[in-house]
């Protein structure tokens, strides 16, 4: 039994059977979903031709009828299909308002990267998604197979015991998606114990000698308690050093790994450590993440 049971898709006008919707299609077959699948075209005259009537209808009305086509192609292949055209000026809260409405579980969304220079100026679209959503992401680059075949936990192992319980759902959430898609489960922690240290005692404390070997142990140490918690084999388990989001990537470019399952904390995704890394992260080219939401 799938943990999503209403799948929201979030589409561009772009007309075409994107990674997302391969995905979402996908995991929805899988498991008898609901697939509701929206198109969102921008209502600012971004490309000059909203100021020309007939234009507008026409590109309104060729999304429209790409929209019905896709949507009878799933329902022929046995799909629960929703549809909607929406013309909006505020995406995100749109998306918000939608997903509300209709009781959906998950976003599926394709990764919209973004020039570095517009990012620093521009809070990009899916990073917000990961911030505000109040259901869990997931969001798509690229795919190999439309159900992935390997999944990853990235854990936080937070000592403090706040992140402890969004580790737990972290795994919870990428077990269920492994079993619903007969996936490999495995298990992922980066270990930067200058973050730590900085983060403990303020950046102009002077490291003590050992610091980050004792680091390095304790956090091995809970890493694979965890593991054995939860039977995940030892070769399924990876704990990788250095920053975060380098190392993830890293981890990405060298696996295999389909989809990795990270957790993102509603009100400060930017702030937090995996919340913030999981945004960074998107900006890999070959990373699907699965973002799921702290519990209050």
């Amino acid at each position: 039994m799938s943990q999503f049971k209403r799948l929201f898709v979030m589409l561009g006008p772009q007309m075409r059977h994107t990674p997302a919707l391969q995905r979402a299609a996908a995991l929805a077959e899988s498991s008898g979903a609901l697939l509701d699948i929206q198109v969102f075209v921008d209502d600012v005259d971004t490309f000059g031709l909203m100021g020309d009537t007939q234009e507008r209808e026409r590109l309104l009305s060729d999304n429209r009828q790409w929209l019905s086509d896709e949507a009878e192609q799933l329902r022929n292949a046995g799909l629960d299909v929703s549809t909607e055209l929406l013309l909006t000026r505020d995406p995100l809260a749109t998306a918000l308002q939608q997903v509300e409405r209709l009781g959906c579980d998950l976003l599926v969304k394709d990764v919209q990267h973004e020039p570095v220079l517009k990012r620093l100026l521009v809070t990009p679209l899916d990073w917000l998604l990961l911030k505000q959503s109040p259901v869990a992401v997931h969001l798509v680059s690229d795919i190999r197979l439309p159900l992935p075949r390997q999944i990853a936990a990235a854990v936080d192992l937070d000592t403090h015991g706040t992140g402890e319980h969004l580790d737990e759902q972290v795994i919870h959430s990428a077990r269920a998606l492994a079993l619903q898609c007969n996936a490999e489960l495995h298990l992922v922690h980066v270990c930067d114990a200058s973050r730590t240290h900085i983060a403990d005692f303020g950046a102009g404390t002077v490291t003590m000698p050992g610091f980050e070997g004792s680091v390095r142990t304790v956090q091995r140490t809970a890493f694979n308690r965890l593991g054995d918690h939860h039977e995940i084999a030892l070769e399924r388990r990876h704990f990788l050093e250095g920053p975060a989001i380098r190392a993830i990537a890293q981890f990405i470019s060298h696996g295999r790994v389909d989809v990795i399952v990270m957790g993102s904390h509603r009100h400060d995704a930017m702030q937090t450590y995996l919340g913030g890394t999981t945004a960074h992260v998107l900006e890999h080219p070959l990373c699907n993440v699965l973002a799921i939401k702290a519990q209050r």
